[in-house]
């Protein structure tokens, strides 16, 4: 399958825009600080890769990257870290390494990081491409193609879900409940998962797929978001 890739715009605010999707790839109030508040601490990291041999995340959009680079900075920083850390991320139209330099310029904390990720960007065809790092302790698995197409053939097995796809209204694929039951088969016992959407179809879906779901306090303006943990029993 051709992949098309993303182009960098950006919105008159100088937030980062999918002329695809009709949406921005992370809030005007900033994309790092979203991504600990919703995507690491809805998933109560890192406290629960502590003391863990290994911990697995997969996220439904890549992005730029700010929520693997968060993550990875977190991992990183955290003396009681998990020994491996592996982050499976699926992405339909990823950027081109040149567009991804300019975007990550604005976020010096991550200099070093995206000095070693965009080392090793891979071309963009379709398919899975490892990226082994931090001396093979981090491994970031790349899965460019459709995530309704490759979620049910991937092989992992998941700790913990970043679902971060662009607006329900705006992308809806990505928040079905065909691609929900998917990340049911992907999960280990008691993986949890996080998300900005609390639109009303993507709880039931995810209720529907046997996640347990609550609702949290939102990042910045936004008033809610979701988390949610795998139930021990399917529901009816």
């Amino acid at each position: 399958m051709p992949i098309e890739p993303a182009r960098l715009l950006l919105a008159p605010d100088g937030t980062p825009f999918s002329e695809t999707y009709g949406d921005v790839y992370h809030s005007v109030a900033g994309g790092h600080a979203q991504a600990q508040h919703v995507f690491l601490a809805g998933n109560g990291l890192p406290e629960r890769w502590q003391g863990r041999e290994t911990f697995s995340i997969l996220e439904t959009g890549f992005g730029l990257g700010l929520n693997f680079m968060a993550t990875w900075l977190a991992w990183k920083n955290d003396a009681a870290r998990c020994r491996g850390l592996e982050f499976v991320s699926v992405e339909k139209h990823p950027f081109s390494v040149d567009d991804l330099r300019v975007a990550h310029s604005v976020w010096p904390e991550f200099a070093e990081l995206v000095a070693h990720l965009h080392e090793q960007w891979p071309r963009l065809v379709a398919g899975e491409h490892r990226l082994v790092l931090e001396e093979g302790h981090v491994t970031l698995r790349l899965v460019f193609g459709d995530a309704v197409a490759v979620l049910p053939t991937l092989e992992a097995s998941v700790d913990a879900f970043y679902l971060d796809g662009f607006s329900p209204a705006k992308n809806p694929d990505l928040w079905s409940g065909e691609l929900f039951r998917s990340l049911t088969r992907l999960a280990n016992p008691g993986a949890t998962l996080a998300t900005w959407s609390v639109a009303g179809h993507v709880r039931q879906a995810l209720q529907a797929a046997g996640f347990a779901i609550e609702k949290r306090q939102g990042f910045a303006g936004k008033r809610q978001m979701l988390v949610g943990m795998k139930a021990e029993e399917p529901f009816l």
